[in-house]
């Protein structure tokens, strides 16, 4: 499978290693036209709001908003998770508004208040894996059609959305690979989804 990584800004080459080390071929996208022929695309951690502008910069957004909304799995971390949101409490801006939460920004304060636990995910493992915090937001609101994966001190801190998953925390910080498996399997279901409608 070929998956790719926002490379606009943020922590793109740790996702990058994560991918080929489970046998992807990982590659960086910059522009509009790099978002052609991929199995699914990682919005990287970083600032949501320098990102959500650079996506509006190089032409991105509105084609891969397109593509999201007509099922290409795609998968935000920290920042990315933000700029999947159809609202964001505290800030004005609205980027990609594909997936039906609402996120609050900087939910746990800044860097200072950065933070690592250990949690089982039902979805994901059946061991607890290691959540890397940093200057995170979470999810203050679902949808029906949302699904909740994890919640941290009742805080929703990761959620599906059909071809759509949101994570607070940097799994690509880790040495844990559970979360991009999971990522890859949804891609192999929507590569699925589309051969069998062909």
């Amino acid at each position: 499978m070929k998956i790719a990584v926002l490379a606009l800004q943020g922590g793109v080459s740790e996702h990058i290693n994560h991918l080929k080390s489970l046998g992807c071929e990982a590659v960086e996208v910059r522009k509009a036209e790099e978002l052609d022929g991929l199995d699914g695309l990682i919005l990287p951690g970083g600032e949501s709001t320098t990102v959500g502008k650079l996506l509006k910069e190089t032409g991105i957004l509105e084609k891969l908003r397109k593509k999201i909304l007509n099922g290409f799995p795609v998968w935000g971390t920290c920042a990315g998770m933000i700029l999947l949101a159809k609202k964001i409490e505290n800030d004005e801006s609205r980027h990609l508004q594909t997936m039906d939460i609402t996120v609050r920004r900087n939910a746990y304060g800044g860097q200072i208040n950065s933070f690592l636990v250990e949690q089982k995910i039902e979805q994901i493992c059946s061991e607890p894996i290691p959540l890397v915090f940093i200057r995170a937001p979470y999810i203050t609101k679902v949808e029906s059609n949302v699904q909740i994966i994890c919640k941290i001190n009742n805080n929703i801190v990761a959620a599906r959305q059909g071809n759509m998953l949101a994570t607070s925390f940097h799994p690509e910080l880790t040495n844990n690979l559970e979360m991009h498996k999971y990522f890859l399997n949804m891609c192999r279901e929507n590569f699925s989804d589309l051969y069998e409608l062909s």
